[in-house]
Order: structure tokens, then C-alpha cells, then sequence
């Protein structure tokens, strides 16, 4: 038994200033928290680049009960490539799609649906509907699979996700009511992650951690990162395992009991950033020769 809840996507970002404009301007997400680190992780969380670097969790409300969004910066890294493997994440506002009219970012609709490009180059499908106060405006993140029978018997069978709709080609699945839902859709190809490749987390009780390292080395599946704990500077310590599912899409287990705290608000969170993008300057080199 897993009992999980889904948390957030990561994705790396070259330019912390246009992408924080367009999370928190466009698309209305908060500043959550933002915290910087002087050497790279131990688990590869920035990416594997062994330098200084930033996160910054943006989101539509608090952590303990919304899905968001991890930007990723490296310090002095100014170009990502993107590959195919997150095919995009659904939000509902059309507070957000009247936003990005307003501020002419592009928006590109297709049967019923608007799509905006983030600054890194993924897509932001927004359904045109009010935003909801009562729940996440987050509703899916879907992820590219090249096999969507094989992937059902590693996200169901193995890691026990709850499997909500499926058709030929996609498959919902979810650890609880409410939560932001995980689709994955099978493109009929080879699924190609490039340096922006993002990675998607959930949070498990601390007890269970050890089961699911059981389950996969059962399985003979990979584990990127076997469990190991993780230190933020002045905040709580985290026990993380990491795994990757057949198409290489990178998954973390975080222990319930040491994230809920180390994902507490800061009020801080927005004047952090904004001073971190200004002593960085980090617009004036990013797409530089």
C-alpha cells in the first residue's frame, strides 16, 4: 500500500526573471518559498550540476494542499534544451488566459483549448472556465510514455496509483481524491529527456519509503537515488528515494513528516526571489554569445 500525494513538477529555467513574471503576472501562481543553495544536490535535484543554485516553488496556495510548480536555476547555466517528455499542465482560469490576452503573451487555441508557452518552452493548457476557490485550479499534469500498457504496470501495479479514466491512447491516474491528476500519454515514440528534464514528486509516509525501494528492486526497475536524507539550510531535513518508470521520467518519494514542514509559506518567499534576480542580474546574460 502507497498512500501518496502528489506535490509538484520540477523544471529548470535559464532566465529567473521572465519565468517568475510569467507564473506569478500571467498565470497568477504566489511565490511560495525560495531558497538558495551553494552546491549542488545529492540527488541530482538541480539537475546534477555541481554549482550554486536556486529553487523557487510557485502555486495557486500552500503546498500541504495544492500541486506546484519547482523552478529549478543554475547559476551561470544559460540554455536548456527541451525534449517531449511533458507534454503540458492543465490549469483552470480564465482569469490567467485574460491575463496573457491583456499582456499579448501568445495564445494559441486549437479545438476549444488555449495553450500558453512558458519562457522555457513547455506548454500551460488553460481551460477556459473561472478559476476555482474551493480546490486547485491545477487539475493535470500530463507526461509523454512511449508504452502506455507498460507504464499502467509501473505507475498501477507497482507504485499503486489509483487508475481514474483510460483510453487507447491516455490514462489518468490519481492517489486521492482531489489531488492535481498525472496523465500519461502514449505519443507512439521514443520519449526524449534533454537538460530542462523535469521530475515529479510525491510525498509518503516516512514507513513507507523503504517498502516502495522493495517493490522496485523486486520489480528490477531503477532507482536513481536510493533513500537518502537531504538538508535545506535553517529548515527541516527530508528522507527522498528517486526512481525513474520505463521512459526515464524521474519520480521522488519524500517522507510526509519531514516535507510538511520544510514546505511551510514563507512571506518572505517573493522579496527573496526578487532580490536573488537582482543581485544576479541574471537577465542581462542569459542568451548571451
Amino acid at each position: 500500500m502507497i498512500s501518496g500525494r502528489a506535490l509538484h513538477y520540477v523544471v529548470r529555467v535559464p532566465d529567473r526573471k521572465k519565468t517568475i513574471q510569467f507564473y506569478r503576472d500571467i498565470l497568477g501562481m504566489k511565490v511560495l518559498r525560495h531558497e538558495e543553495f551553494r552546491e549542488g544536490c545529492a540527488a541530482a535535484c538541480n539537475g546534477g550540476y555541481d554549482n550554486r543554485w536556486s529553487k523557487t516553488m510557485v502555486g495557486y496556495g500552500p503546498e500541504d494542499t495544492h500541486f506546484v510548480v519547482e523552478l529549478t536555476y543554475n547559476y551561470m547555466v544559460r540554455d536548456y534544451k527541451i525534449g517531449n517528455d511533458l507534454v503540458g499542465i492543465t490549469i483552470r482560469s480564465s482569469e490567467a488566459l485574460k491575463r496573457a490576452k491583456e499582456a499579448s503573451w501568445p495564445v494559441v487555441e486549437e479545438n476549444g483549448k488555449y495553450t500558453l508557452q512558458a519562457p522555457v518552452g513547455y506548454k500551460i493548457v488553460i481551460v477556459d472556465e473561472p478559476q476555482p476557490t474551493d480546490k486547485d485550479p491545477v487539475e493535470k499534469i500530463s507526461l509523454a510514455v512511449s508504452n502506455l500498457e507498460k507504464s499502467i504496470n509501473y505507475w498501477h501495479s507497482l507504485l499503486k496509483m489509483k487508475v481514474l479514466k483510460k483510453s487507447d491512447k491516455t490514462v489518468e491516474l490519481s492517489y486521492g481524491e482531489g489531488q492535481t491528476v498525472l496523465e500519461l500519454c502514449d505519443i507512439g515514440a521514443p520519449i526524449v529527456r534533454e537538460t530542462a528534464g523535469g521530475r515529479i514528486a510525491f510525498a509518503v509516509p516516512y514507513e513507507q519509503q523503504p517498502e516502495i525501494d522493495t517493490i522496485i528492486k523486486k520489480a528490477n526497475q531503477k532507482i536513481l537515488t536510493p533513500l537518502i536524507s537531504l538538508d535545506t539550510p535553517g529548515k527541516a531535513t527530508v528522507r527522498v528515494i528517486i526512481l525513474a518508470d520505463p521512459d526515464g521520467h524521474e519520480i521522488c518519494f519524500v517522507d510526509e513528516e519531514g516535507f510538511r514542514p520544510l514546505s511551510a509559506v514563507d512571506p518572505e518567499g517573493n522579496a527573496l526571489i526578487e532580490k536573488y534576480i537582482r543581485l544576479d542580474k541574471s537577465d542581462q546574460f542569459v542568451g548571451a554569445k
